[in-house]
């Protein structure tokens, strides 16, 4: 009895370790632990022996190599913030049609999986959809399963310093999409094809419209998915994190850029991100200072091209161009809008007003670390700050000399006879600051925007300059 009752322990423990086994085995099964899911700011690696906690500053633009480092950054605290729920009550060129959530029609070309099986992106659980704006005539579309080929972009492989590429033309830093360059998993709801394009001409021309865009890249792009098989969806590295893919055109003007900055701040806030996207540059331009304030406006970024082989993305936002929002649309079209405080339209709607301008700027200057809402008010013991916003001779492109074609012909004097003037003045405290801006930091040009009580420099007819671009989060 004795032996026989140690016999039947024994088999209790190994029934119970066999069923332990099975349980994890299932667990794993159903929850997959994904290959090299860290999001790499730059394709060199993180030196051996390197700690995290000791890094220089020059250290600080190494990959992240571990997922506990590659974690997206929060949104901030915006005093502005009003919420981007999508409603149907939307009104047609309404300023919040404009510049805020317009976005009020969602097309869906692949459906989200309706089973967690599906889920599985092994198994068939790829999405991709557009949300339209009748105003913007334009859509901001997001997918999951979705792999990017870079060997199928023909373009420059981007981040090189100008100096490096002198020559090199525009063209050949914009992308050319073959077939397949993006591709969805589509499972068994591919039926028996192997491959399949994703959308027809009636659809981009409805949804993504051409327009007056003569090379409208993101339409391209999307053109160029296909949906796949499981068989044909093998991926090298997965990133986990929802990621802004965008091109950018005119990438070294602060006008522009600064476009962009707003459609992948729009393109955020529409798709319901819980905290800040890494960004992926689907162009081939070189590197800009302009490229600090993608870092501190988003979780991280790199370029297409530096990805060695394909890779997957779980959540994959297709950012409108810059020539798409209001900001430059505003230059040909007119918009009848006002500016108002978020407080003030949280309490009387009116949808002929805007805070999201506001809203933005506050985003620009949390991202550098300066209060979002400073209160100004006069102090008549402090200096008066007078900034004059210098242009001057740059390397902005491959494709030019550096030379800056609208500037004051005597601005060297107009500067010195100010400063004269300054000096000399006697009834209160004035400041003269040079505002060199192409040589300054990101955040040096916000503090001096920020600190100026007058600003003054040439621009051009339109508000195409970098000083008006900055000033958009200077307080009235």
């Amino acid at each position: 009895m004795v032996a026989a009752g140690k016999i039947t322990m024994k088999a209790a423990i190994m029934l119970l370790f066999f069923l332990n086994f099975i349980w994890l085995y299932t667990y794993f099964i159903d929850h997959p632990i994904p290959v090299n899911v860290h999001f790499h700011l730059h394709q060199h690696s993180l030196p051996e022996a390197t700690s995290t906690n000791n890094l220089t500053d020059n250290d600080q633009h190494l990959p992240l190599t571990s997922p506990s480092l590659s974690v997206s950054k929060s949104w901030p605290i915006l005093p502005s913030y009003l919420p981007w729920s999508q409603s149907s009550d939307v009104r047609l060129r309404s300023c919040e049609a404009y510049f805020g959530n317009g976005f009020t029609r969602t097309i869906d070309l692949v459906s989200r999986p309706t089973t967690d099986f599906q889920h599985k992106f092994a198994g068939g659980g790829g999405w991709f959809r557009c949300h339209y704006s009748e105003t913007l005539r334009s859509s901001i579309c997001e997918g999951g399963g979705v792999r990017m080929n870079p060997e199928r972009i023909r373009m420059s492989n981007g981040g090189e310093k100008i100096e490096d590429v002198m020559g090199r033309k525009d063209e050949d830093e914009l992308p050319i999409f073959e077939a397949g360059a993006f591709q969805i998993v589509a499972g068994e709801r591919l039926e028996r094809e192997k491959k399949k394009k994703l959308a027809t001409a009636e659809f981009l021309d409805a949804y993504v419209p051409q327009g007056e865009i003569l090379r409208h890249t993101m339409r391209e792009l999307i053109d160029s998915v296909e949906l796949v098989g499981d068989s044909d969806f093998k991926c090298s590295e997965w990133v986990e994190e929802p990621t802004l893919l965008l091109t950018r055109f005119e990438y070294a003007n602060v006008f522009h850029t600064y476009t962009d900055w707003y459609s992948a701040y729009v393109s955020s806030r529409v798709t319901g991100l819980p905290r800040l996207p890494h960004v992926v540059f689907v162009d081939g331009h070189a590197t800009t200072r302009l490229e600090e304030m993608w870092d501190a406006l988003f979780s991280s970024h790199r370029f297409a091209k530096n990805f060695i082989s394909p890779v997957c993305f779980r959540h994959a936002i297709f950012t409108p161009l810059g020539y798409e929002t209001a900001l430059f649309k505003g230059l040909t079209e007119t918009i009848d809008c006002d500016g108002a405080s978020a407080r003030y339209l949280w309490a009387n709607p009116n949808d002929s007003k805007t805070a999201r301008l506001s809203e933005f700027g506050e985003m620009i200057t949390s991202a550098l670390g300066f209060p979002a809402d400073r209160p100004r008010s006069p102090d008549l013991t402090s200096d008066i700050n007078i900034l004059f916003v210098r242009r001057e001779d740059y390397l902005a492109h491959p494709r030019h000399g550096g030379k800056v074609e609208s500037r004051l012909s005597n601005e060297q004097e107009v500067f010195d006879s100010l400063s004269q003037w300054v000096s000399n003045h006697s009834g209160c405290k004035l400041k003269l600051v040079n505002g060199l801006f192409a040589h300054m930091p990101m955040k040096e040009q916000i503090r001096a925007i920020r600190d100026a009580s007058v600003i003054i420099g040439r621009s051009w007819s339109r508000p195409h300059s970098h000083g008006f671009c900055v000033a958009e989060n200077h307080d009235p």
